[in-house]
């Protein structure tokens, strides 16, 4: 019977957190060339490739499983020892969330998290429509996501709705849809066709929902990209381009007159919480500090 040596596992995991052997032999405490001797005894005990050796390191499909059985040991281990009173260093905890959610609510319940439990949080930000899969490949054990079915070996809790509303300035809206200064303009289609929008990035289509919505062919306004959810809501208070921003982000703005409302229906996306099915007391504190907070924050 094969079996995975945890401590292979583990080196496994770390030289895919740390990106490089370098990096991960130094995490360790190991040289360079015991990573690299480990990670090739670890192939060849399961007769598989694990590794793609790029820059960044890559793993492959076959890495995914024994990855997730490294931090898996790694939470277990960390219940273990605090059941027993036993110091260790803090458990390095990855999880994926949305730009927004990033942006706005999320940090929150971590930092209290982070005052109560010797843990470290490796944060991974992607699309709440591609979070998911993040969790499937083991790269994470826990993920804000707007996938209510569960992942495989994943519990789900629902958090609520992030709810988007198309803004601009008013220098803009005056611009480009002739308004006058008011909370509220309602511009046609053949104006939205021509103004500038703004995307998070080539995979946002919150901003082409609410245009189709408005009877307005998306492939129809020049649209800027701005990767980063803080910098892309000071674009759109910059005049940059009109943009969808969540409530949480645009209220103060738009109570300042810095901003208003484009009209339109609003942009609903729900989020989960979606997490492995795993007994540990760290991550079980982690998913209940986190949907208590989204709860909290998000609409309902």
């Amino acid at each position: 019977m094969t079996r995975i040596a945890p401590e292979l596992a583990l080196t496994l995991a770390a030289v895919v957190d740390e990106g490089t052997l370098d990096a991960a032999a130094a995490r360790l405490h190991i040289t360079p060339s015991a990573v690299s001797q480990r990670i090739r005894a670890l192939e060849e005990q399961l007769g598989r490739v694990l590794l793609i050796r790029s820059k960044p390191v890559r793993p492959t499909e076959a890495a995914h499983p024994v990855i997730r059985f490294a931090r898996e040991m790694a939470l277990l281990e960390h219940d273990a020892t605090a059941a027993l009173g036993i110091e260790r260093e803090r458990v390095s905890m990855p999880l994926a969330v949305n730009a927004d959610s990033l942006a706005t609510w999320f940090l929150a319940p971590l930092a209290r998290l982070a005052t109560r439990h010797p843990v470290v949080f490796d944060l991974h930000r992607d699309d709440q429509d591609f979070t998911a899969g993040l969790l499937e490949s083991g790269t994470v054990m826990g993920a804000v996501t707007s996938r209510a079915q569960p992942v495989a070996g994943c519990s789900v809790n629902a958090l609520g709705t992030l709810v988007y509303e198309a803004v601009a300035t008013p220098a803009f809206a005056a611009a480009w849809f002739g308004a006058v200064r008011t909370a509220l303009v309602e511009p046609d289609a053949a104006a939205l066709g021509a103004a500038p929008l703004i995307d998070f990035d080539r995979r946002d289509d919150l901003q082409s929902r609410w245009l189709i919505a408005r009877g307005v062919q998306p492939e129809a306004p020049p649209r800027h990209r701005v990767p980063a959810s803080h910098d892309f809501a000071e674009a759109t208070r910059h005049g940059l381009g009109w943009a969808l921003l969540p409530r949480l982000q645009s209220q103060a703005a738009l109570e300042a007159g810095e901003l208003i409302r484009l009209g339109g229906p609003p942009v609903a996306v729900p989020l989960y919480w979606q997490q492995w099915k795993l007994r540990s007391d760290l991550l079980d504190a982690v998913a209940d500090e986190i949907v208590a907070e989204g709860r909290r924050v998000l609409e309902h």
